[in-house]
């Protein structure tokens, strides 16, 4: 270390040797801040499992044990997101909610999982892109159970009817997707089912209680039929069961991907995969302006149209002219809701 100030003192290195320098630089300390002994050192730590070479543990149970004894994966969700054991009803009920959330079909989820696949790319990223098709910023889970339990909450606060408190919900949410109530299930009974066989269970409870409400309060609310969907059915119950919105939204996010791993090892299995440029598109699936030629740069300001207007009325106009341009984006309305604020919306 001697040496190199030495030699830093006998070479000097720009304006390092300047004496407005707030300390000799080539004779600063060199080293690191000691380690503060008052206190641990930084370290990771989880309540949720740890493991050794002998054994896994989630939540002070032994995972070899638990399935040794006869416990499944819905045992170990209540587990990992509750640290308790289910009742055999608790059980029951998740095992449906879960075969329900697993498949449907052709929906655009699964159809996103195979047209990744097509693009010989990896099942994780195929499943990813399922879940993230799901709709409603990512299923709406999380968004509508965080709403439903705030004016669960309120309601109990301010001693308020649940009917009353329903109504106000519906006030302010009632166009929204993620209300729970919509025209989806009108002619399909699943959801009607998963609440009969919460009831049936025993597992039903305050939340699926003013879940009806809600739904009552849409149907007087609007002229067109309603009911409840699924997202209403499936996210009440759970939340009937102690499972957080965001825990439900993670559980039923990877059960969805089970069946998105199906729908994408079917698609390379029977369709294979393409390669990304072998496709060609036809010019009878494009339907857009016809092939017109480039004008020569010089005249740039013969063809060239600005995009600023100068009036109130031009600007209405224009918007309305781009509206028609198909994947321009001036036709979306992009609104999502914060899950940890109900009422914020960005």
């Amino acid at each position: 270390m001697d040496n190199l100030n030495e030699n830093g003192d006998k070479k000097k290195i720009g304006n390092l040797d300047d004496p407005r320098l707030p300390y000799d630089y080539m004779n600063r300390e060199h080293g690191t801040v000691p380690l503060d002994g008052k206190r641990p050192p930084f370290q990771w730590v989880s309540e949720v499992a740890y493991k050794n070479i002998h054994r896994i543990v989630a939540r002070g149970f032994d995972t070899t044990e638990l399935v040794e004894e006869g416990y499944g994966v819905v045992d170990m969700l209540f587990v990992d997101f509750q640290a308790r054991i289910p009742t055999e009803e608790e059980e029951k009920m998740l095992n449906y909610i879960l075969i329900l959330a697993l498949e449907d079909g052709l929906s655009m989820p699964a159809t996103l999982s195979r047209l990744v696949a097509r693009s010989k790319t990896f099942l994780t990223q195929a499943c990813g892109a399922s879940i993230l098709a799901f709709g409603h910023a990512y299923g709406a889970y999380a968004a509508f159970g965080n709403r439903l339990t705030s004016y669960l909450a309120r309601a109990k606060k301010e001693d308020r009817p649940l009917s009353e408190m329903a109504a106000e919900l519906v006030r302010h949410y009632g166009e929204d997707e993620a209300l729970g109530v919509s025209d989806l299930m009108l002619k399909d009974p699943a959801a009607k089912r998963l609440i009969a066989r919460a009831e049936k269970l025993g597992v039903a409870g305050e939340h699926v209680a003013f879940m009806r409400e809600v739904v009552k309060a849409a149907q007087a609310a609007g002229s067109s039929p309603v009911d409840i969907d699924m997202l209403g059915a499936t996210g009440a119950v759970m939340a009937d069961m102690d499972f957080t919105p965001e825990a439900t939204w993670t559980i039923i996010a990877v059960t969805r991907s089970f069946g998105a791993g199906a729908h994408y090892m079917e698609e390379v299995e029977r369709e294979g995969t393409s390669r990304l440029g072998e496709v060609l598109t036809p010019k009878e699936s494009y339907d857009g302006p016809e092939d017109r030629p480039v004008p020569p740069l010089a005249e740039r300001d013969q063809y060239a149209v600005p995009a600023q207007t100068h009036s109130l009325e031009e600007w209405k106009e224009e918007l309305e002219r781009r509206k028609g341009i198909p994947a321009s984006g001036f036709a979306i309305v992009e609104e999502i809701e914060d899950p940890k604020n109900p009422r914020k919306r960005h």
